[in-house]
């Protein structure tokens, strides 16, 4: 449904945005980042760990767990970053290829540049949380998993995010949970079909007179 009321605010649509701008800030405290480096330590010269550890932990793991029909499967001839494996290319059946779990993946699960996700990925290796074994497919990729330490870290990491989301929630109906859970989903989904356009930054400043 579309907004046709011109300037006039909607109060929803700004009680939505005021809710995801709390939402941003709960998850990027600095103190919280501070906590995580002083606390946790992994990887050779004992390398603290990171949010984008977890990032590509969750990633790895949701991976891991789809149907391989669904995951997204690279050409062989795709191009190689950094935390793929060197090598000559060979040939293989596409479910071999859909069984894989390579960097490309990462970057399209997490919805980032496939530059930044072998980044993270290198990162998340050092740490001990992820391991790179060679792609029986396409010796020029890496086939990613979880370590032990990796699949400890997720277990952690979801316990505690299982309990802090009940906290906060302690007080509402079963109902309540299932409805927030079915509109949140909805609404992230539509988010990820069409999202923002980074245009629409300059299209501010042009508007309010500021370029």
């Amino acid at each position: 449904m579309s907004d046709d009321r011109g300037d006039r605010p909607d109060p929803v649509l700004a009680a939505i945005g005021t809710a995801l701008f709390h939402l941003r800030r709960v998850w990027i405290k600095p103190d919280m980042m501070k906590r995580i480096r002083a606390r946790t330590t992994g990887g050779p010269g004992g390398r603290p760990l990171q949010i984008s550890n977890l990032m590509v932990v969750n990633a790895v793991a949701a991976l891991t767990d789809e149907p391989p029909a669904e995951r997204p499967v690279a050409p062989s001839g795709d191009a190689v970053d950094a935390a793929d494996a060197g090598g000559t290319g060979g040939e293989a059946g596409e479910a071999e290829v859909s069984c894989e779990i390579t960097v490309g993946a990462v970057a399209d699960r997490l919805e980032i540049d496939p530059s930044t996700a072998s980044r993270l990925v290198g990162h998340a290796i050092d740490a001990g949380l992820v391991s790179r074994r060679p792609s029986p497919v396409d010796a020029r990729r890496a086939n990613l998993g979880l370590t032990d330490a990796g699949r400890r870290v997720k277990q952690v990491a979801d316990r505690y995010r299982r309990a802090y989301y009940h906290g906060l929630m302690n007080d509402w109906t079963d109902a309540e949970r299932a409805e927030f859970a079915r509109l949140l989903t909805r609404f992230a989904d539509a988010a990820a079909r069409d999202p923002m356009d980074p245009d629409g930054i300059d299209k501010i400043f042009e508007e309010a007179g500021l370029d």
